[in-house]
Formats: structure tokens, C-alpha cells, sequence
């Protein structure tokens, strides 16, 4: 199961008050998050990555907010299963990639990386992402990415960069999930965004007033981030553990009330 970014505590709190019954209802053995924006809609704190982790999160992914909370930094680098985007510069703290096991003890690698197109500098997703699966081994089958771009187009192109290479394609980063979910011809699972988990309240997880201030004003404050209607959005991914192929993927949207 992966889901899509959980945003501040209404996103957090749906998490883990759901995420033990959806792993038992669904079967699930393995479970990917994008965290990013845990933290009041902006990044993620070392206690909150922690909570999530001990509630059953076996890795989380993230994206152009996880340094906006500078306490995460040093966590990075000694919480192996928090990653920040594979393809920002060399000599950033933390990992793009992580490596392990599933609970049913099958090998999984889960990668992240983040897109160009209208986003800020980061080096090439599509030739990192060749790096990243060379370096794996053939003995991972089941590879998982988290591409956090916003162009539709760039991560269709990442869907089809990897198609018959990874597991699943997955994008995150623009909190509305799409409903093109399909197992592409060689056997890569493709959604081109999970969705948010958190708030439907407002606009994608924040405040609708604070929200349209922005729009409208140009000294208004950041967002706080909206209260109610709360929702977990993902993907449920049925990988062949002998191939690493798609048998199946199915988008997970469903309704929380704390």
C-alpha cells in the first residue's frame, strides 16, 4: 500500500486511526507514506516520523518540504527509512533510496525522487533513476518509486522510463489524486498521483480562507492547514514477488472520521 502525502494532523491522526484496519482488511505486508508534509502541512518532525513508524509506516517518502523543519536534517541520516528526493545535489543529508525486507520477509527497495518541470533545481529523475536501478541488484525484484513532480507529462514519461523495471510509478506532490491507475504493457503498476490523506475541507489539505488571502493579497501569512472531512488516498499494489512485475494496482480513497 502506498499513500499519498498525509497532510498536517488531520492527515497524521487518519493515519493512525485507520492504517491497522486497511493493512489487515487489504492484506497488506508492506506500507509506503509520503510524509513530507506531516508537520502543519510542512515537512516532518523526528517525534512525528517516529510515531508513524511504530504505528506501522515501514517507510516513508517525501519531496520539495522535507527540509522546511531543520531538526529533520540529522534525522535523516540516522532513520534510514525516512528518504528525501534520490536527485538533489550530492552531499545532501540523508538517502533517496532504501532496501529491506517485507513483513512476509520478500526483498523491496523503495526509491524517491523529484521532477524539474515546475519545480525547483534538482539533478536529472530519469538518469537517477537508471543509477538507482543498477545499483539495486537483480535479487530485489519488487522496486517501488515515489515520483514527487508536478507535471502530469514528466511523470507519465517516468511511468514509461521504467516500465518492465520497477514494481510501481507513483506520483505525489500535487495532493489531487488522478484516476488513471493501470499496469502498463511490461508490467509496471502507474498512477500518476496517490492523493492526499488529510483535510478535504480546504484547498489540497490548508485553510480555504488563508488559502484565497494568498490568492488575493499579496502580504497575506502561509496557510494553516484545514480542519475536517478527512480522507487517506493511496494506491493498493499487488506485486509478483517471483518477477517484481504488476499483477494489479487500485486506488485507495477513503473517508475518516476522527
Amino acid at each position: 500500500m502506498m499513500i499519498g502525502d498525509a497532510v498536517a494532523k488531520p492527515g497524521r491522526i487518519a493515519v493512525l486511526e485507520r492504517l491497522q484496519d486497511l493493512q489487515e482488511q487489504n492484506q497488506i505486508d508492506f506500507t509506503v507514506l509520503n510524509g513530507e508534509n506531516v508537520a502543519g502541512g510542512f515537512s516532518i518532525t523526528p517525534p512525528l516520523a517516529d510515531e508513524l513508524f511504530a504505528a506501522g509506516i515501514d517507510v516513508m517518502t517525501s519531496g520539495n518540504h522535507i527540509f522546511d523543519k531543520r531538526e529533520i536534517i540529522p534525522y535523516l541520516d540516522r532513520q534510514s527509512r525516512l528518504l528525501r528526493p534520490a536527485n538533489f545535489p550530492t552531499g545532501t543529508p540523508g538517502a533517496g533510496v532504501w532496501t529491506g525486507k517485507t513483513r512476509a520477509g520478500v526483498p523491496v527497495c523503495v526509491m524517491n525522487l523529484i521532477g524539474r518541470v515546475f519545480m525547483n533545481p534538482a539533478d536529472d529523475p530519469f538518469r537517477k533513476a537508471d543509477e538507482l536501478i543498477a545499483a539495486i541488484g537483480s535479487e530485489v525484484k519488487v522496486r517501488l518509486l515515489d515520483f514527487h513532480a508536478e507535471a502530469t507529462s514528466e511523470k507519465q514519461a517516468m511511468g514509461w522510463h521504467l516500465d518492465g523495471r520497477v514494481s510501481a510509478v507513483v506520483g505525489t506532490h500535487t495532493h489531487v489524486q488522478t484516476a488513471d491507475e493501470r499496469v502498463l504493457p511490461a508490467g509496471t503498476a502507474y498512477l500518476t498521483d496517490l492523493g492526499m490523506t488529510g483535510s478535504y475541507a480546504g484547498v489540497i489539505g490548508m485553510n480555504k480562507t488563508d488559502v484565497l488571502a494568498r490568492f488575493m493579497s499579496a502580504t497575506a501569512p502561509r496557510s494553516g492547514h484545514a480542519e475536517g472531512m478527512s480522507r487517506i488516498c493511496g494506491a493498493i499494489i499487488d506485486v509478483d514477488e517471483e518477477t517484481g512485475l504488476a499483477r494489479s494496482i487500485e486506488r485507495l480513497s477513503v473517508e475518516h472520521e476522527s
